[in-house]
């Protein structure tokens, strides 16, 4: 299974390579220390990695950029975007609020440990929703609708941002469709849209 590492610090991709690769399970297919390398590398790709692993900070770049793009771009290719893995030093609410509604799948501490990483990973590899409890705990103290969602309605946003249907949701998440529909419900209520279109943008 490749990985694109997207990180500024070439000690931090050298050290998740190792981490990765050791495990048999992995391969890095390519690094970037840039927003515009990361993009050059997606746009050149034969195949899209089966996963990627984003810094936010990359020098003067905010790394959660890349999200947008990513999407856009799948989007324009018809195909699925790639589960993203936010890794970062940066642990605070409004963060992981936006790394979430901008599309990443899971948000993880620098400072955890590698077994906490390959559980991230495989988490969201699943099509679930990676995050600690601690920053759990952060984002249901966070002011504003999306601080209101339950972890299982992160998870179903986040797959139908992804353009994933209910029977698709219901799959990946383990649950039934008519479980799906309860949960999409909650988020309409919540955050006022009135279609899939609408909250494929929230």
């Amino acid at each position: 299974m490749d990985v694109l590492l997207i990180d500024d610090h070439p000690i931090t991709n050298d050290g998740l390579a190792s981490c990765l690769e050791e495990t048999g399970c992995f391969t890095v297919s390519g690094t970037a220390n840039s927003l515009n390398e990361a993009e050059r590398f997606i746009e050149g790709s034969g195949s899209l990695p089966s996963l990627i692993i984003l810094d936010i900070i990359l020098g003067e770049e905010n790394g959660l950029d890349f999200l947008p793009f990513l999407k856009k771009f799948c989007r324009g290719k018809n195909i699925p975007a790639p589960p993203v893995l936010v890794c970062s030093v940066l642990e605070d609410s409004f963060r992981i609020q936006t790394a979430l509604k901008s599309g990443a799948c899971g948000y993880i501490s620098k400072t955890k440990s590698k077994t906490e990483l390959l559980t991230a990973i495989d988490t969201v590899l699943r099509g679930e929703v990676y995050i600690t409890d601690e920053n759990a705990v952060k984002l249901s103290k966070t002011l504003g609708v999306y601080g209101q969602f339950t972890k299982k309605e992160i998870e179903v946003l986040n797959l139908i941002k992804q353009g994933k249907s209910n029977r698709e949701i219901a799959k990946a998440l383990y649950i039934s469709v008519r479980t799906v529909e309860n949960h999409i419900s909650n988020i309409y209520f919540k955050t006022g849209c009135g279609n899939r279109q609408e909250l494929e943008k929230y």
